[in-house]
């Protein structure tokens, strides 16, 4: 399931209303991203994530439907929130389940690693004199590689 979404999410909750729609699980890995409180050692006060809607859920449903197909898994959760958030609030949640662990884990980070490359957000880190767009980070690339197969 894919959600883009402005307000904030669960953890405890969203694992309860998996767990409520699926038998047999052994087996639940988890991501949560978090706004960190420096940007390029500047104390950050906000990060604004944009996106396109419609175009976003599409690619997220991609994204999610090759971890599928390599995996498997009893369900899947990708919630990534957009507008202006502030340090220490949640920005993304990634859920998978699974029978057996390995599965949970390794899509749990394929996940993670082909949102952060292939996700559609922009994002603005605000400091108190300056802000900047945010550009793909080459270990973030390399990450994403590793899964190419």
């Amino acid at each position: 399931m894919i959600k883009v979404q402005t307000a904030n999410f669960s953890l405890e909750e969203e694992v309860k209303t998996m767990l409520k729609k699926n038998d047999n699980v052994g087996a639940i890995s988890s991501f949560i991203g978090i706004v960190r409180n420096k940007a390029k050692e500047k104390d950050l006060i906000s990060m604004t994530l944009e996106h396109y809607p419609g175009m976003t859920e599409k690619m997220l449903k991609k994204i999610e439907n090759e971890a599928l197909s390599r995996w498997r898994l009893l369900d899947s959760l990708i919630i990534h929130r957009h507008g202006e958030l502030f340090p220490g609030e949640n920005i993304v949640l990634v859920i998978t389940l699974s029978k057996h662990r390995k599965d949970a884990i390794n899509s749990c980070h394929f996940l993670i690693d082909w949102l952060k490359t292939k996700g559609p957000f922009w994002k603005f880190e605000k400091t108190k004199n300056s802000g900047h767009w945010v550009e793909a980070l080459d270990s973030d690339n390399l990450e994403e590689q590793k899964w190419n197969i």
